[in-house]
C-alpha cells in the first residue's frame, strides 16, 4: 500500500523552526495498530492521520498518534491539519476559501478566513483559519474541553528533583504548581528564571517513580522571564510517556496554560486575555504560540490557541496491506 504524506513545520513563520508535523491524507480508516507504527517511523512529536468525518458538524476527523501512542488531543497537530487541509484545498482549484464546500465551514462573500471543525477523539474542535494573499498562514483553535485545575500533589523539593533546578527555583505565590488540562493533563512547574529553566533537566528516574503514576505525567516548565521582547511566558515541555523527550511546540500544553494562568491567584477580571508564548528555544526549534483564555462571571470560558505552518515536504511511504 502506498500512502501520500507531507510534513510542516507549526507553530512557525519559517521553514525549519516549530515542531514538525506529518500528515497523512485520507488515512483515517487504517488499522489503529498500523497508524501507530507509522507514527514510530515518522518519529515525529505527532503524526496525523485524516479522513471523511463521522460528524455531519465537522470538516474531517483527526486521529493523531505521538510515536509511542495515541492522545485525544493535540495543538499543533490541529494547528497543522487544519493548514494543510486549507492549502490542499486551494491547491486544487478550489477556488475562493470561503466559498469551500465543506461540512463545518462558513460560506458567504470571499473573506481572509475560514473556520473548519476537526473531529478528534476529545471532541469537534472548531478552527479559524487566516489567509494573506490566498494562502493560509495562521490557524486558531478553539479548545474542545474547558480547563481543569488540580493541585499537585508533590512538594517543592520533589519537583525540583524532577526538573533538575534548585528548590528555591520553584515558584509557590500567585503562580504554584498545579495538573491543568484542557483536553490533556499537564504537570505545570512555575520556574522563577530563565537561567533555570534553560539549564533543567528530567530526572528520569525520579519522573518515573514520582510523576508518571499520577493523571497529569507530562511535565511543562513555565517561567514568566522571556528571550524574545515580544514574549509573555517562556515554556518547556517533557513528555516520556509517549516517546516525547522535549517538545518543540506544545498547542494543547500552551490551551492548559491559558486556563492555568486565567485562573492564578485570585484569578483573571472578565475579558479576553492573551499571552504569546515562546518555546522550542533550547533544542533549536524557536516556536511562537499564541494563547487566549476568555473569562465570563469569574471563570474561564474559552481557551483560544493558535499559530502558523510552514509547508515543509511531499513523499510517499510503503506501508504493507
Amino acid at each position: 500500500m502506498i500512502l501520500p504524506f507531507a510534513t510542516l513545520d507549526v507553530f512557525t513563520d519559517r521553514p525549519f523552526g516549530g515542531n514538525p508535523l506529518a500528515v497523512f491524507p485520507d488515512a483515517a480508516h487504517l488499522p489503529a495498530a498500523l497508524m501507530q507504527r507509522i507514527a514510530r517511523e515518522m518519529n515525529l512529536s505527532e503524526t496525523v492521520f485524516l479522513g471523511p468525518p463521522e460528524s455531519e458538524d465537522a470538516t474531517a476527523r483527526v486521529r493523531i498518534f505521538t510515536p509511542g501512542a495515541e492522545v485525544p488531543f493535540a495543538g499543533h497537530p490541529t494547528v497543522g491539519a487544519a493548514i494543510h487541509l486549507a492549502r490542499a484545498y486551494v491547491a486544487s482549484g478550489g477556488g475562493n476559501v470561503a466559498e469551500m464546500d465543506a461540512p463545518g465551514a462558513e460560506h458567504g462573500a470571499p473573506a481572509p478566513t475560514l473556520t473548519l471543525v476537526l473531529e478528534e477523539n476529545v471532541g469537534l474542535v472548531p478552527v479559524e483559519i487566516r489567509f494573506e494573499a490566498g494562502e493560509p498562514v495562521f490557524a486558531r483553535f478553539t479548545a474542545a474541553v474547558l480547563p481543569e485545575l488540580r493541585p499537585s500533589p508533590l512538594s517543592r523539593e520533589e519537583l525540583a528533583g524532577v526538573a533538575g533546578v534548585p528548590p528555591d527555583e520553584i515558584v509557590e505565590g500567585e503562580l504554584r504548581p498545579a495538573m491543568a488540562s484542557c483536553g490533556l493533563p499537564f504537570h505545570v512547574i512555575p520556574v522563577r528564571s530563565l537561567d533555570a529553566i534553560r539549564s533543567a533537566s528530567l530526572d528520569m528516574a525520579l519522573w518515573g517513580r514520582l510523576v508518571a503514576p499520577l493523571w497529569a505525567d507530562h511535565v511543562y516548565l513555565v517561567c514568566m522571564e522571556t528571550e524574545a521582547a515580544g514574549a509573555d511566558v517562556h515554556v518547556r515541555m517533557f513528555d516520556p510517556a509517549v516517546g516525547v523527550p522535549e517538545d518543540p511546540a506544545t498547542g494543547s500544553a500552551a490551551a492548559a496554560l491559558g486556563g492555568y494562568l486565567a485562573a492564578a491567584g485570585e484569578g483573571a477580571p472578565d475579558g479576553t486575555h492573551g499571552w504569546v508564548v515562546e518555546q522550542g528555544l533550547e533544542i533549536g526549534r524557536s516556536s511562537v504560540i499564541h494563547v487566549e483564555a476568555v473569562r465570563e462571571g469569574g471563570r474561564t470560558t474559552a481557551v483560544r490557541v493558535g499559530g502558523g505552518a510552514v509547508p515543509m515536504l511531499r513523499g510517499v511511504m510503503t506501508a504493507p496491506d
